[in-house]
């Protein structure tokens, strides 16, 4: 069986994360704080905070806004569930628009029909690890149409004087946009270290701020800290430390702080990162030669002249597909032992957000996208005769399904 992503792991990672239980300190420590310093490095930054996953990075940041009930924040469609819970969470309205038919990201004409005197943040996201966007979203929130609608109801939104733009990183770390890594793209990003993501932690992720002309990017890393962690002011390391017990909460905060058993895993991770996109570009770059030749794939953009994906999903659709028919086709590809996937299934489409009144109907491009579309595995230690198989097995499951031959 050829598994659709497992995590990489191997005596680099037993051996970093045995020394962190041999360490003694195993929650939030010096592991943690050091990753935080490799990752704002890596991306370019200089304020990060390391948290239990991409969602809780969300969470902070809508909740560090004063988002609440009254207010609009848009989301795309065409995203994994947390990219909307996060916004229900925290009261206010949740906004869809629909995407490209290019690349799956968040449309930005939509996004334009969509912003009212209510709407406080968008939260684009960067889906299978292509950059939205970014120029033209931010065009659009400092035009003067925009700028004349937007109504800050907190300290925090009036100091950031234009709706905010929060980027769902989960699948972009090591992407680039017009020469910046993601994690400088946006107002705010939060990134995914989950176990199937590129970069993992087991499960994580991490906010970091670009906000630097407007706050003081250390005082919202230490405020993002204690929000994490209940609303204390200290974590546990700093008060082990010999006469510092004391500590005070200062708000009814969250727990979501990452621990250095995690950070142990992602300074491995870190340190090779580059070579982790190298080869899966190679795996991408494989996959499209193979099936571009034929009529029926629809291989995903993952480079153009302003960017570069972080290869994180490799998002196959078939062209002149029913749902149906994709369905049979995952069915015959899994016959064969090969594991694929869907990313994602839109939200409106969901139980959920079905029943609060969100039809698919009103996103076409999303439904589109989705019911042809069919994620191949790529992970680190795929070999070159797996990668050939993955191929010939797509290869003839649609082909026997559509039974049209190029």
């Amino acid at each position: 069986m050829i598994p659709f992503s497992p995590p990489r792991i191997d005596e680099k990672t037993i051996e970093s994360v045995v020394d962190a239980l041999q360490s003694g300190w195993i929650t939030t420590g010096p592991k943690t704080k050091l990753f935080e310093e490799k990752i704002a490095d890596y991306v370019g930054g200089d304020a990060v905070v390391a948290l239990s996953s991409a969602t809780a990075g969300l969470q902070l940041i809508l909740h560090w806004m004063g988002i609440k009930e009254g207010d609009e924040v848009i989301v795309p469609a065409y995203t994994y569930c947390a990219t909307a819970n996060v916004v229900k969470h925290t009261g206010a309205t949740l906004v869809m628009v629909d995407v490209n038919s290019n690349d799956f990201n968040i449309n930005i004409e939509a996004i334009k029909k969509a912003i009212t005197t209510k709407t406080k943040a968008i939260i684009p996201v960067d889906i299978g690890g292509l950059p939205v966007d970014y120029d033209e979203l931010f065009q659009l929130v400092n035009s003067l149409e925009v700028l004349a609608k937007f109504s800050p109801s907190t300290e925090v939104q009036r100091q950031m004087g234009r709706i905010i733009i929060v980027s769902d990183s989960a699948h972009s770390i090591g992407a680039v946009y017009k020469g910046k890594k993601a994690g400088m793209l946006a107002d705010i990003s939060s990134f995914s270290f989950h176990a199937v993501k590129n970069l993992t932690t087991a499960e994580g992720g991490a906010v970091v701020f670009n906000v630097a002309d407007k706050f003081d990017h250390k005082e919202l890393q230490k405020q993002f800290k204690t929000s994490s962690l209940h609303g204390q002011t200290k974590d546990a390391f700093s008060k082990m430390q010999v006469g510092a017990w004391r500590y005070d909460v200062v708000e009814a905060g969250f727990k979501c702080n990452m621990t250095d058993l995690q950070a142990a895993i992602g300074l491995v991770e870190i340190d090779r990162y580059e070579d982790t996109l190298r080869k899966r570009k190679e795996i991408f770059d494989y996959y499209t030669e193979r099936l571009s030749q034929y009529d029926w794939a629809n291989t995903p953009v993952y480079e153009t002249a302003d960017k570069t994906s972080s290869y994180h999903l490799y998002l196959l659709r078939i062209n002149n597909c029913t749902e149906e028919q994709r369905n049979k086709i995952i069915e015959e590809i899994s016959k064969k032992e090969v594991a694929v996937n869907v990313h994602y299934l839109p939200l409106p489409m969901l139980s959920y957000y079905k029943n609060l009144g969100y039809d698919i109907k009103n996103y076409p491009t999303a439904f589109e996208n989705y019911k042809s579309e069919i994620s191949l595995p790529v992970w680190y230690n795929l070999s070159k005769e797996q990668m050939k198989t993955v191929a010939d097995t797509v290869i003839e499951s649609v082909e026997n399904v559509l039974g049209n031959k190029n």
